[in-house]
């Protein structure tokens, strides 16, 4: 194991990795500071990115920062739902137990979210994770259901999280009304070319290593080629080309390295 290798405490690139870990890109930063924003701000906030960029990890850091005496956060991923049970998850998670009727389900969200703010002064903040396979039907509601003193207060934080397929969704006229309603919105681009170096060296580092300077800038060139900066390529890859310089018995990891590796995996 490459760990014992090269006096590893642990694996440095795993993804279970605690949110005071994250290493604060450029993307990264300037994703929190919307979200700051949104936080107080409130109403909708829509965020986009490729596979492996990231997100779920940044807003899980974001939620974690959050004061749970003044915010509390509903999160989910499961976004193929029918309308009644887009309804219904929500209620369980609010911690009711969902009435029959639609219009009742309807009348004890909006109860919930206002009990939560105007009473308890919670904000009930929602993260609705892969939001690019909500139905037309689900988005459509979501306008609806979040539609507070005809719609001049946001008693909640709700956050549509997803690919780019989301954006081409609230594109549609049938959208339309949604869409006017997201008050802030970014796009995840990934760690940029002069950020990789850093990021490698403070995994290692955390991972405890006494030398960081593994990997060479032929390696690390050679990386960001083949991953585009996306975290969970470049952590996959990482390990891997750590593993291959075990087997050759080599205490650096080159650009031959990071090539062998990649075909390894197949990236």
């Amino acid at each position: 194991m490459f760990t014992q290798y090269f006096s590893l405490k642990f694996d440095p690139f795993t993804k279970e990795m605690d949110e005071k870990d994250v290493f604060i890109s450029k993307d990264t930063k300037e994703l929190l500071s919307r979200l700051e924003y949104t936080k107080r701000t409130r109403g909708f906030f829509l965020l986009t990115a490729g596979a492996g960029f990231g997100k779920t990890t940044l807003l899980r850091k974001f939620s974690s920062s959050l004061n749970p005496g003044l915010f509390k956060t509903y999160y989910s991923a499961l976004s193929t739902l029918t309308v009644i049970d887009f309804y219904r998850s929500l209620i369980i998670r609010m911690g009711e137990i969902p009435e029959y009727q639609k219009v009742r389900m309807f009348e004890q969200i909006q109860r919930l979210i206002s009990a939560s703010y105007y009473e308890r002064k919670i904000t009930p903040v929602f993260i609705l994770d892969e939001a690019q396979s909500l139905s037309g039907g689900v988005l459509e509601d979501l306008r609806i259901i979040f539609n507070f003193q005809m719609d001049s207060e946001n008693p909640f934080i709700m956050i549509l999280a997803g690919d780019v397929n989301i954006r081409r969704k609230l594109q549609l006229s049938s959208n339309q009304a949604l869409r006017q309603r997201i008050l802030g919105n970014y796009h995840m681009t990934g760690l940029l070319r002069e950020e990789l170096g850093d990021y490698i060296k403070s995994r290692l580092r955390l991972a405890g290593a006494a030398d960081a300077n593994i990997f060479t800038d032929a390696a690390l060139e050679s990386m960001f080629t083949s991953t585009g900066g996306a975290l969970r390529l470049i952590n996959t890859l990482a390990a891997a080309s750590l593993t291959c310089a075990c087997s050759r018995n080599q205490g650096v990891v080159d650009d031959e390295i990071v090539y062998q590796a990649g075909r390894d995996i197949e990236i």
